[in-house]
């Protein structure tokens, strides 16, 4: 496991933003984990989530020029993450949306640096639905901005549905043509409990959800 994933694992855990147990989910699915990036709430966690972030899609070779956060949560992931390309030595534009466009004052729902001709890279915590990157999309498009990637904390790596042949960050990928970024995966995870004495007892519970949901 490449060593940003492994950091990002054991960050989620001490940051009580990756929790094992019982979670029902919004798609009714019971679940032995569940991720809440809200968790990383403080400016030291989120300084060391957006250093895996950047490490993750430097690894994977992305040519972007504009850092890109869908409202609500993607907005303080993509404002940590250019601070941390910042901090690297790469002062990049930063530019995020509005759930409602301001009827007054400058008006409009996008705030920020403009994203006209620029490659973005959208930054978010997971893929579910798609719903908010989709919206981020056509918003980014309509502005004349280039979508260049997706950048996530954790793919589930599960089917959306029961019948479909896809997760929905294959989904979206494919649909748009761009690939997804995911810091770490839930294979990944299972790696990790493997290793780590104190997930150990969670591991059959996670394979037993991959074997019912995951992806082939």
């Amino acid at each position: 496991m490449s060593d940003h994933r492994h950091r990002f694992l054991q960050l989620a855990v001490r940051a009580e933003a990756l929790r094992f147990g019982e979670f029902t989910l919004k798609s009714g699915r019971i679940s032995p984990y569940f991720f809440n990036a809200g968790r990383f709430d403080t400016g030291r966690l989120l300084a060391e989530l957006a250093a895996c972030y950047a490490d993750a899609v430097d690894a994977a070779g992305l040519d972007f020029e504009l850092v890109f956060g869908p409202a609500y949560k993607g907005i303080p992931l993509a404002t940590a993450l250019a601070c941390e390309y910042a901090r690297r030595g790469r002062d990049l534009p930063l530019a995020f949306n509005r759930k409602e466009a301001k009827t007054h004052g400058e008006g409009g729902h996008l705030i920020g640096a403009k994203l006209a001709g620029r490659r973005v890279l959208i930054v978010d915590d997971v893929i579910t639905a798609g719903t908010a990157i989709r919206e981020a999309l056509s918003s980014i498009r309509e502005a004349g901005g280039i979508p260049a990637g997706i950048a996530i904390a954790l793919d589930r790596q599960e089917r959306v549905r029961e019948d479909a042949a896809e997760s929905a960050a294959q989904a979206v990928a494919a649909e748009h043509g761009i690939p997804v970024i995911a810091v770490a995966t839930l294979s990944d995870l299972l790696d990790f409990a493997g290793e780590t004495a104190a997930l150990a007892a969670h591991r059959d519970a996670l394979l037993a959800y991959r074997a019912r949901y995951g992806m082939v």
